[in-house]
């Protein structure tokens, strides 16, 4: 893939990539007021497909809290209809987060190599795309030109093999693996992830395993296009119809790795040995089974994890040795680009189901299409009954760009991708989980194995 995308060598190791697909939200209004100030128009508006996700309000009403961020989601509306680039914009049922609508849409495919101003953007190569973030100036310059300079990535594969137990998806998969490989484990690799419990994920589990591939340090994280992917794509808006669909599945069949490809590195897991994991500090890294207790930094002899570690205890307001379970939280969110499609949702809704939340607890749909097909299947009303409310699309409090944040020590149940410090809300404490996990602790009030709650 990286060889069919090559342009140019360049100096450095440096090669200048073609870009498939380009995607864009309100982070992208610098860069393309940039390129219109230039007197530039957009290469291939063709190729670009923009929508408003992290700015806009989750509340019903008013999508934005102030002028500021109305002028940035007009201003990239107004961007995107002068240089014909598909927008979905605010009233749009298609909108949503940017990593969500891509796949929904049939925009992500496999083989291709796509970009995004935005780290999450490794979520699209549960397609087998090779899919990455950039910055702001590389999303003027793809813009531009529809390419962008790298430098090839080693490759790193991890496999996870066996049958996760009950209560255990996805997201305590991928925290195990970056608990196991830690936060910068895999930087400056590409990592592919196989084995058979990958192959029986969905679609919507394997982006987010693929989704956190950054937060063990990786560029990007990529799952062979399987007929998993082939029936998720078939009949999308943006997929290839009739003869072009025959012609490229065969071509996505022929995308898988030999079977003797060597890898600059191996990590191997065995799911069956997997508990429902959460993180107990303030890096992704900072995951445990929720059966563990925490950590004392008097036992860690690296003196700089040591002091991670410490200072992690002192944020979360955590002592050494205290268990995870029982820990009381004050608000749950259940959302985000990692954990928001309906797979996510009808898993929190099963545990939900009968009972009642405790504390505040917000759901999130990652599109207006989520939303509906939700809607349709009753699952927000499962939520409503059990006294969690449902919102409209977007980022929402994972990153609480558009003002909507947890409060100064409020400690979150997330299912969203980072915890870092003041990521939720300056002084909110995040704990990273399964949707499933979120919910049981929506409503329990405190961190709950979830397995003790059936559904």
């Amino acid at each position: 893939m990286w060889v069919r995308h090559v342009v140019a060598e360049g100096p450095g190791g440096h090669v200048l990539l073609y870009v498939d697909r380009h995607l864009i939200h309100e982070g992208g209004t610098k860069a393309l007021t940039r390129l219109v100030l230039a007197g530039r128009r957009v290469r291939r508006p063709d190729l670009t497909l923009a929508t408003a996700d992290h700015y806009v309000l989750t509340s019903p009403g008013a999508f934005a809290g102030d002028p500021e961020v109305s002028a940035m989601v007009e201003t990239l509306a107004r961007h995107t209809a002068e240089q014909g680039i598909t927008y979905f914009g605010v009233g749009d049922e298609r909108r949503g987060i940017v990593h969500v609508v891509g796949p929904e849409q049939g925009w992500t495919l496999p083989g291709i190599t796509l970009v995004c101003g935005d780290s999450h953007t490794s979520t699209h190569g549960a397609f087998g795309a090779l899919a990455f973030g950039i910055g702001s100036t590389e999303v003027e310059h793809v813009l531009a030109t529809q390419t962008v300079w790298q430098r090839r990535p080693r490759v790193m594969r991890v496999t996870v093999d066996g049958r996760p137990g009950f209560g255990v998806g996805a997201k305590d998969v991928i925290l195990a693996v970056i608990g196991r490989i830690g936060a910068g484990g895999a930087t400056g690799h590409v990592i592919e992830y196989a084995g058979t419990a990958i192959r029986a994920m969905t679609m919507d589990e394997r982006m987010t395993v693929c989704n956190m591939s950054i937060e063990a340090g990786a560029r990007a994280g990529m799952v062979a296009p399987d007929e998993t992917t082939f029936a998720y794509l078939a009949g999308r808006p943006f997929a290839p119809r009739g003869e072009s669909w025959t012609r490229a599945v065969a071509a996505w069949r022929g995308l898988a790795t030999d079977p003797d490809a060597a890898f600059d590195r191996e990590v191997r897991l065995d799911a069956g040995e997997i508990a429902p994991t959460l993180t107990w500090g303030t890096s992704p890294q900072d995951a445990l089974p929720i059966t563990a207790h925490i950590p004392d930094p008097g036992h860690i002899e690296d003196p700089a994890r040591r002091q991670a570690v410490t200072r992690a205890l002192a944020y979360m307001g955590l002592r050494p040795g205290q268990p995870l379970q029982g820990l009381a939280v004050d608000r749950v969110f259940i959302g985000s680009c990692t954990n928001s499609r309906l797979d996510d949702l009808r898993l929190a809704a099963r545990i939900v189901r009968g009972r009642r939340a405790v504390v505040r607890a917000w759901v999130v749909p990652g599109s207006g299409l989520i939303k509906r097909q939700a809607e349709a299947e009753g699952l927000d009303q499962i939520f409503r009954d059990a006294g969690l409310e449902w919102r409209q699309p977007g980022c929402s409090m994972c990153v609480g760009m558009n003002g909507e944040v947890a409060r100064q020590g409020d400690r979150v149940a997330s299912t969203s991708n980072r915890n870092f410090e003041g990521r939720q809300g300056q002084g909110a404490r995040t704990h990273l989980m399964s949707p499933a996990m979120a919910a049981a602790a929506a409503v329990t009030g405190r961190l709950t194995d979830v397995r003790t709650l059936g559904g």
